[in-house]
C-alpha cells in the first residue's frame, strides 16, 4: 500500500470531487496506487478535458469501451491518464459519426492506428451512401404514392363519368402476358414490379386482348410503363402504340365494371366506330401497397382505341 505522503505528491486528494464507484454512495479517497504516474485526472477533469459527460463516462466504463488508468480498490474512484485522453476523443468522433457501442469496442481492439483503421472506416462510408441512397430512392417511391393519390382525388372531383374522346401516347411498358382469371392480374403486377423495380413510371394497366368475356382462360396482360427498356425474364419491355380513344371513367368495385364497359361500348357503335384491341384498364386508384382502400372509391380509366 502506498502510504499517504507519497500518493498526496501524485494527486492533491483535497481538490477532488468525489466520485461513485460502480454500486453505492461516494467515499473518501484512499489511493491505493501501485504504479507512478505523471498525469493522472479525476472524473471530473477528464469530464472538461474530453467532453464526455461524467454519466457517459461511468457508463463506457461499465461496457468496457473506456476503462479507467487507475480504480481506487476501495472507494471505486476512476482516475484517467494521457492515454485515455486520446481515446476517448476518438470514441467521441466515432460517436458522432454514429458509430454504435459495440462497432466502436470492436475497432478499438482490433485496430490501434490510422492506417490500420483506413480500411474500416472505407467500408462504413461505402454502407452509409447506401443507406443515403436507399432513402432517396424511399422519397422517389413516397412523392410517387402522393402524386398518384393527389391526381386520383382531382379525377374524382372534376370527372362527370361520361363517355371521352383522348389522344393516347404511345408509350414504353413492361408487360407480363397471361391466361387465366382476371382477378390474377396482381399476380402478373408482382412479377412486373420485381423486375422493373425503380424503372417503373407511371399508373398500372391492364391490356385485354379478347373480345368477349372469359370466366377462364382469359387472354391479358399487366402492364406498367417505365423509364427505359431493361428486359428481364418473363417480362416484354415494348412500346405500345396510342391514337384516338374513347375512355370512360369506371368507380367502384372492379365487379361492378361490365355496366362501364356496356356503356363505353354502345358509344363506340353509336359513333360509327370499331374497336382496335387489346382493350386497356388505367388503374388511377385501387389497392394500395399499404391499405386495401375502400373498393367503392376504386378509379379504373377504361380507353377503347377507334379505328
Amino acid at each position: 500500500m502506498v502510504g499517504w505522503e507519497q500518493a498526496s505528491r501524485l494527486v492533491k486528494f483535497s481538490d477532488l470531487p468525489l466520485d461513485s464507484p460502480l454500486g453505492g454512495p461516494p467515499t473518501l479517497p484512499v489511493c491505493h496506487c501501485r504504479r507512478e504516474f505523471n498525469a493522472l485526472y479525476t472524473i471530473g477533469e477528464f469530464s472538461g478535458l474530453t467532453g464526455l459527460s461524467v454519466k457517459t463516462l461511468r457508463f463506457y466504463h461499465q461496457k468496457g469501451l473506456l476503462i479507467p488508468s487507475i480504480v481506487d480498490q476501495e472507494s471505486g474512484y476512476r482516475y484517467y491518464d494521457g492515454k485515455n485522453v486520446d481515446t476517448a476523443r476518438v470514441i467521441r468522433r466515432l460517436r458522432n459519426l454514429e458509430f454504435s457501442i459495440a462497432e466502436i469496442t470492436q475497432l478499438l481492439v482490433e485496430h490501434d492506428d490510422d492506417a490500420d483503421i483506413l480500411a474500416y472506416l472505407r467500408t462504413r462510408r461505402d454502407v452509409l451512401a447506401g443507406r443515403i441512397q436507399n432513402d432517396r430512392d424511399l422519397v422517389k417511391i413516397l412523392n410517387q404514392i402522393v402524386e398518384n393519390e393527389e391526381e386520383a382525388r382531382k379525377i374524382m372531383s372534376e370527372s362527370d363519368y361520361q363517355v371521352v374522346l383522348k389522344n393516347l401516347n404511345t408509350i414504353l411498358i413492361a408487360g407480363y402476358r397471361m391466361t387465366g382469371r382476371y382477378e390474377d392480374i396482381g399476380k402478373g403486377f408482382s412479377k412486373v414490379g420485381s423486375a422493373m423495380g425503380f424503372n417503373i413510371k407511371g399508373r398500372p394497366l391492364g391490356l385485354f386482348y379478347d373480345a368477349e368475356y372469359k370466366e377462364e382462360g382469359a387472354d391479358f396482360e399487366a402492364c406498367m410503363p417505365v423509364k427505359r427498356k431493361k428486359q428481364a425474364k418473363e417480362v416484354n419491355v415494348r412500346e405500345i402504340e396510342g391514337g384516338a380513344a374513347f375512355a370512360l371513367l369506371h368507380r367502384g368495385p372492379y365487379a361492378g365494371i361490365s355496366r362501364s364497359y356496356e356503356k363505353l361500348m354502345e358509344h363506340v357503335k353509336a359513333q360509327g366506330k370499331t374497336i382496335i384491341r387489346p382493350v386497356r384498364e388505367v388503374y388511377i386508384k385501387g389497392p394500395g401497397m399499404i391499405f386495401k382502400g375502400n373498393p367503392e372509391k376504386y378509379l379504373t380509366e377504361i380507353q377503347m382505341l377507334i379505328g
